[in-house]
């Protein structure tokens, strides 16, 4: 049971809807009830799965950002308001630890400079080039949008969400496109290579 403020008074389901369909309107007042009555259960789902306070209270209020902006999109006959609510929460905490982890490897590797030896060594520059051709003509077989939701998510570090978010299509979009493309490079890549031997 949730309560609003110290009241104890038990929120129905339906006064839930009323709040997000109000919220879809674009009704301020509703938002804040809304954030009042659920915001402590948000962070400290945050909380818990993030491990950070800062970072679960910045994620708390993307929350309800996001709320604010995709209240029209939510569906009673989906689940509860509150279901929605805390499923949002937690694919934001989510998100947000994949980001740090793949920062974390990527930073690994940042104060070790890249030692190729390619200037040294010919034949090791030849397969350089060799691989780099490889790689070029395997993107060519790419969609223009595949290779553009690629290109973003993976060269700027995005989640699927922040990739969809930055290119303005549904994250179900380019989730498959991210999937249909990288299959593509799998299995071009693995006939050049099975070719080249």
């Amino acid at each position: 049971m949730l309560y609003a403020k110290s009241d104890p008074v038990r929120v129905t389901e339906q006064e839930w809807v009323t709040l997000v369909q109000t919220v879809a309107a674009g009704d301020q007042l509703a938002l804040h009830s809304l954030y009042e009555q659920m915001h402590r259960i948000v962070f400290t789902l945050i909380t818990r799965i993030v491990k950070n306070r800062e970072t679960a209270e910045e994620l708390t209020v993307d929350v309800f950002h996001d709320i604010w902006r995709t209240a029209s999109s939510y569906d009673p006959a989906g689940g509860s308001v509150v279901g929605w609510i805390m499923n949002q929460a937690r694919s934001r905490a989510i998100d947000r630890l994949r980001l740090d982890h793949r920062k974390k490897r990527i930073n690994t590797f940042a104060g070790e400079p890249l030692t190729t030896g390619t200037a040294n060594d010919p034949e090791q520059a030849c397969e350089l080039e060799e691989q780099s051709r490889f790689l070029r003509s395997a993107l060519e077989i790419l969609t223009p949008e595949e290779r553009q939701v690629i290109e973003t998510a993976f060269f700027s570090e995005l989640t699927y969400q922040e990739a969809a978010a930055k290119l303005n299509q549904p994250i179900g979009t380019v989730k498959t496109r991210i999937r249909s493309g990288l299959s593509k490079l799998r299995e071009a890549l693995n006939l050049t290579l099975k070719k080249a031997i």
